[in-house]
Protein backbone atom coordinates (compact mmCIF):
# COMPACT_ATOMS: atom_id res chain seq x y z
CA UNK A 1 0.00 0.00 0.00
CA UNK A 2 1.13 3.25 -0.90
CA UNK A 3 1.29 6.61 1.37
CA UNK A 4 0.85 9.94 -0.48
CA UNK A 5 1.17 12.85 1.26
CA UNK A 6 -0.70 15.92 0.58
CA UNK A 7 1.26 18.44 -1.64
CA UNK A 8 0.16 22.03 -1.65
CA UNK A 9 -0.76 23.19 -5.02
CA UNK A 10 -0.20 26.68 -4.28
CA UNK A 11 2.84 28.15 -1.29
CA UNK A 12 1.70 31.98 -1.08
CA UNK A 13 4.20 34.21 0.67
CA UNK A 14 3.36 36.87 3.50
CA UNK A 15 3.76 39.30 1.09
CA UNK A 16 0.99 38.11 -1.41
CA UNK A 17 -1.48 38.53 1.97
CA UNK A 18 0.07 42.19 2.24
CA UNK A 19 0.09 43.14 -1.54
CA UNK A 20 -3.66 42.56 -2.30
CA UNK A 21 -4.10 43.79 1.64
CA UNK A 22 -2.95 47.01 0.79
CA UNK A 23 -4.44 46.91 -2.91
CA UNK A 24 -8.25 46.41 -0.67
CA UNK A 25 -7.09 49.19 1.49
CA UNK A 26 -6.64 51.70 -1.68
CA UNK A 27 -9.54 51.22 -3.31
CA UNK A 28 -11.36 51.32 -0.13
CA UNK A 29 -10.00 54.63 1.00
CA UNK A 30 -10.70 56.09 -2.84
CA UNK A 31 -14.10 55.11 -2.63
CA UNK A 32 -14.66 56.69 0.34
CA UNK A 33 -12.70 59.72 -0.48
CA UNK A 34 -14.99 60.23 -3.66
CA UNK A 35 -18.25 59.54 -1.59
CA UNK A 36 -17.55 62.12 0.64
CA UNK A 37 -16.51 64.66 -2.21
CA UNK A 38 -19.70 63.37 -4.19
CA UNK A 39 -21.91 64.43 -0.83
CA UNK A 40 -20.46 67.73 -0.06
CA UNK A 41 -20.86 68.69 -4.21
CA UNK A 42 -24.83 67.29 -3.20
CA UNK A 43 -25.14 69.41 -0.52
CA UNK A 44 -23.68 72.51 -2.93
CA UNK A 45 -25.85 71.91 -5.46
CA UNK A 46 -29.01 71.97 -2.92
CA UNK A 47 -27.57 75.13 -0.90
CA UNK A 48 -27.91 76.73 -4.33
CA UNK A 49 -31.31 75.17 -5.91
CA UNK A 50 -32.46 76.79 -2.29
CA UNK A 51 -31.26 79.75 -2.77
CA UNK A 52 -32.43 80.22 -6.28
CA UNK A 53 -36.09 79.20 -4.87
CA UNK A 54 -35.89 81.98 -2.21
CA UNK A 55 -34.99 84.40 -4.94
CA UNK A 56 -38.25 83.50 -7.09
CA UNK A 57 -40.03 83.54 -4.57
CA UNK A 58 -39.07 87.14 -3.14
CA UNK A 59 -39.42 88.70 -6.88
CA UNK A 60 -43.21 86.79 -7.27
CA UNK A 61 -44.22 89.29 -3.84
CA UNK A 62 -42.52 92.31 -4.60
CA UNK A 63 -44.55 91.84 -8.30
CA UNK A 64 -47.04 91.26 -6.44
CA UNK A 65 -47.25 94.13 -3.98
CA UNK A 66 -46.68 96.36 -7.22
CA UNK A 67 -49.52 95.36 -8.72
CA UNK A 68 -48.31 93.50 -11.42
CA UNK A 69 -50.32 90.09 -10.44
CA UNK A 70 -49.97 87.46 -13.25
Amino acid sequence: MKKYSKIKHQIKSNMYYIFWGACTIAVMAGQIYVGTGYNSMSQSVKDLTEMIEIKIELEELRKNRSGFIY
